[in-house]
């Protein structure tokens, strides 16, 4: 199969998923809409209900890129002064292992991601079959951090057994996130244990936050060429 033909697999297949996350959404209730290409696929299913007014709801969106595409489509957004939880939050994966274990982060957005995440009663992942692992860690880890710390959090790291490199972006300038920080890239290192790999990332000074998700997912949806695979913890 050849590259495009693949990509364009990939892109049906997070398609299902996204149609079959919006089933789960009902009128009423407060959304956190995630980042990414599947998670884009879902406002934009999301956007047409509200344009043709099928659907009542409010959201709060986990990068500028998701809100900024969800006005496009008239969705109300509201802050977390106004709302200080949400009814359903649904977002894409880098990776997807077993407990439901994640690495997200690939698109930059990890930090207000997982605030999103957070506050939700319910979170659920979206993707194709070919996020799911037995193991951590194929994907670059990504660690957002302050970038005065950058040297030595990149220290740290390449002690835990990563090889970090600072995220670049395609004109050779470094990727700066929405709050300002840089993202580490941590290759080189499958990760047996995720919740003991956190801990070590949480203790490390300078570093704002990571891309395992853990104990937060409560439902996968996974689409493959003959279902929709539903997982749970």
């Amino acid at each position: 199969m050849g590259k495009e033909s693949a990509s364009d697999e990939r892109a049906s297949l997070k398609l299902l998923a996204a149609q079959r996350a919006v089933e789960l959404v009902e009128s009423g209730m407060t959304l956190g809409l995630g980042s990414g290409t599947t998670a884009t696929f879902w406002i934009k299913l999301l956007g047409e209900k509200v344009r043709k007014q099928e659907l009542k709801i409010r959201a709060i969106a986990s990068s500028e890129d998701s809100e900024r595409l969800g006005r496009e489509y008239g969705i109300p957004f509201v802050n977390f002064e106004e709302c200080k939880s949400l009814d359903l939050t649904v977002d894409g994966a880098d990776e997807i292992a077993p407990k439901l274990a994640l690495i997200k982060g690939g698109g930059g957005k990890l930090l207000r991601e997982k605030i999103v995440a957070s506050a939700s009663k319910r979170f659920v992942i979206v993707g194709d079959e070919s996020k799911q692992v037995e193991r951590l860690g194929r994907f670059p880890l990504p660690v957002e951090v302050i970038p005065m710390a950058a040297p030595l959090v990149t220290n740290s790291l390449s002690e835990l057994g990563f090889t970090p490199a600072i995220r670049m972006k395609p004109d050779g300038r470094r990727y700066i996130t929405d709050e300002g920080n840089l993202i580490l890239d941590c290759s080189g290192l499958l990760i047996d244990d995720p919740a003991a790999m956190a801990a070590k990332l949480d203790s490390i000074v300078g570093v704002v936050e990571h891309g395992l998700f853990l104990g937060m997912a409560d439902l996968a949806l996974i689409a493959t060429p003959d279902k929709i695979i539903e997982r749970t913890v």
